[in-house]
């Protein structure tokens, strides 16, 4: 009974959304309050709907109730609680419930929290999201039903994939869609705009916050799966340029432009068309992902495998929003006003390099991306597009973006000073200076080019922090002074100051983890010892044992340095019971928090010795540190009362009650 009330949830939703769709945005063109009114309870009512079905799916997992085919393809009684949360999004239908619930959830937020925005504007922003919501329910209800009944329900069920019953599962693709279906709003906010024909600083300021919110929980979505391929994989990587991977990747970088041009509009009132566009394009690559992930036109260890008629549907949907928002933004594009005429050499202007070269990488991860599938449905030629491409294409577009970013923060808006700008930064470039040649004269080995890395790390991290130096008046005005300074800033200069600061530290993690790790892959008996960056590793032994749903191998590993027992490690090779599929299960020691000694078995060899890996991995923890800081950043800015939405009223307010004065 449970299940088919959450089926029926999901139908009523499905009414609702084309309501939504349709009163609302007509009530706008026709100005009548009443029928735009109904936009916030619409979707608030929508988010109860969507909640409670996606409440009956748990419990269905939960329960175990196998007379649900979604449950029986994707459980099993004896996994472990958790994991029985997990699997609810661990299969394309459920995460397809997943993804909408989310979008039902920004929906509503928007009906409850935009008090403050214009009446036409709100109605046609959730207007817009409806015919989102609707498109996608209309998918789920036709070609991915979770809620499907078998008629003779089996004892047990199939058991999730393994490399999925693991609580990285629980954070990864709950953090990664609501960065995807998150840019929706600032999609909706956007066809709203162009309906209605008015774009001006105010809605730059009311859809800044909607960006921030997604690209912050993009930014942590990425982070961790890529910590996750590092440790549940067992290959010693964070990031291999898969598709998959690529396909969540774009919307973050296309994000990352949006949320600078975004900054340019309200400001100075430039860039409207180009703030639109990118709000449009960084929506389609969500969309995209979603088509690359559930189609099955790609074969990885993300994707999901499922059959073409869905892909095909989502392939309808991808081409009706990117060609139906492109279409209009082609049609009352030339209707937009232009804002303000700034100088090359001002903070718009290192905005715009910032989005140039965004974009610019953008194309070329996209190209990579698609062109294997390209050519493979046309010619049937595989072809495989890896690490060398992209190395060689993204790497030498975010050099020169990564030297400018300090610079923008110091440069006066409309015409700046890039010598005075200079003379701020003399610090940060004297620390990266140094470091480069500390680097090149005491560690060995490594790419030749690897110290410059680290030295534009340095020079991030350090450069960073000038405006707010400069804004303090440390160095100059007294400690207390400067402190108080400090804290009375706007929290939106702090944001920036540690997303940049973020981005820093991943590159320093990136250059040093990639340039100076070794790495011992060897067939090891009890009692052999390997020795890497001066840790030794003594194979003491293997212990087998077994749980309610998988049997495992474990070894036990004593590490020393010289004779200090650093710590033991017992990497795991794991079988599980129903599938019988394996899998690796490493562990990780990490040294000053930054450091990590990373060990997984491989194959047991006839003779009894095991295939072992062995990983030093200088400074790996950076990479996903600085993800934290930026994700911190983007807090800190959404916590600046000038970026919420009630901020323009009640600065209107404040100058209505002093001119009334």
């Amino acid at each position: 009974m449970i299940i088919e009330l959450g089926h029926y949830m999901l139908i009523l939703a499905f009414a609702l959304s084309l309501v939504q769709s349709v009163v609302p945005i007509w009530g706008a063109q026709i100005d009548d309050n009443r029928m735009m009114s109904v936009a916030s309870p619409i979707a608030i009512t929508q988010f109860l709907f969507v909640g409670l079905a996606f409440a009956a799916l748990t419990h269905a997992y939960v329960t175990s109730d196998f007379s649900v085919q979604n449950v029986w393809e994707n459980s099993h009684s004896t996994q472990p609680l958790l994991y029985k949360y997990t699997s609810v999004w661990g299969n394309h239908e459920g995460s397809m419930l997943l993804w909408v619930f989310i979008l039902v959830i920004f929906g509503a937020m928007v009906g409850a929290f935009g008090r403050n925005l214009p009446p036409k504007l709100k109605a046609n922003t959730l207007g817009v999201q409806g015919w989102i919501t609707a498109a996608f329910l209309l998918f789920v209800l036709v070609t991915s039903n979770p809620f499907h009944r078998i008629a003779d329900a089996p004892i047990e069920g199939r058991d999730l994939n393994p490399i999925l019953q693991d609580v990285g599962l629980a954070i990864h693709p709950p953090l990664l869609y609501l960065g995807y279906v998150g840019f929706s709003i600032s999609f909706a906010f956007s066809i709203a705009a162009l309906l209605e024909g008015r774009i001006d600083a105010a809605w730059a300021r009311w859809v800044r916050p909607w960006v921030l919110t997604a690209w912050g929980f993009l930014t942590l979505g990425i982070s961790m799966g890529s910590y996750w391929a590092y440790y549940e994989l067992g290959w010693g990587g964070y990031w291999f340029w898969d598709p998959v991977e690529n396909a969540s990747f774009m919307p973050w970088l296309c994000g990352t432009a949006l949320l600078h041009s975004a900054i340019v509009m309200e400001k100075r009132g430039a860039l409207k068309v180009w703030t639109i566009l990118l709000s449009i394009l960084t929506f389609s690559l969500s969309l995209l992902g979603t088509f690359l992930v559930r189609s099955g036109v790609l074969t990885s260890v993300h994707a999901f495998a499922t059959d073409p008629g869905r892909g095909v549907f989502i392939l309808i949907l991808l081409v009706a929003f990117i060609g139906g928002g492109l279409s209009l933004f082609a049609w009352r594009a030339s209707m937009l006003r232009q804002g303000g005429v700034f100088a090359p050499i001002s903070r718009e202007g290192s905005l715009v390099l910032n989005n140039l070269f965004l974009s610019a990488a953008t194309a070329a991860v996209l190209v990579g991306t698609l062109y294997p599938l390209a050519l493979e449905a046309t010619t049937g030629a595989k072809i495989s597009v890896g690490a060398p491409f992209f190395n060689l294409t993204f790497g030498p577009m975010m050099i020169p973006l990564l030297i400018a970013v300090p610079f923008g923060p110091l440069l006066a808006w409309k015409r700046g000073d890039l010598g005075a700008a200079m003379q701020r930064l003399w610090t940060a470039l004297g620390i990266a200076i140094l470091t480069v040649i500390l680097v090149y004269g005491y560690v060995e080995g490594g790419p030749a080019l690897a110290p410059l890395g680290i030295g534009i790390g340095v020079w991030l991290v350090i450069g960073s922090f000038a405006e707010i130096q400069l804004r303090s008046g440390f160095f100059k005005n007294s400690f207390s002074k400067a402190i108080s300074r400090m804290f009375g800033m706007p929290k939106s200069v702090w944001g920036a100051a540690l997303g940049h600061l973020g981005v820093g530290m991943t590159v320093i993690g990136i250059v040093v983890a990639s340039s100076y790790q070794l790495e011992d892959i060897s067939i090891m008996k009890v009692g052999d010892s390997r020795t890497i960056a001066g840790y030794t590793f003594t194979f003491e032994g293997m212990k087998e044992s077994s749980e309610h749903n998988y049997s495992d191998v474990a070894g036990t590993f004593r590490v020393t340095e010289g004779d200090k027992l650093v710590t033991t490690l017992n990497p795991v090779k794991r079988v599980y019971n129903t599938r019988g599929m394996p899998t690796t299960e490493t562990d990780i020691y990490t040294i000053w928090g930054v450091t990590q000694l990373y060990m997984s078995l491989g194959d047991k060899q006839d003779n009894g010795a095991m295939a072992v890996r062995i990983y030093y991995k200088p400074w790996v923890t950076f990479i996903w540190l600085g993800s934290l800081v930026m994700f911190f950043g983007a807090c800190f800015s959404l916590a600046d009362r000038r970026l919420r939405i009630g901020a323009p009223a009640r600065k209107g307010r404040a100058k209505q009650a002093a001119s009334t004065a």
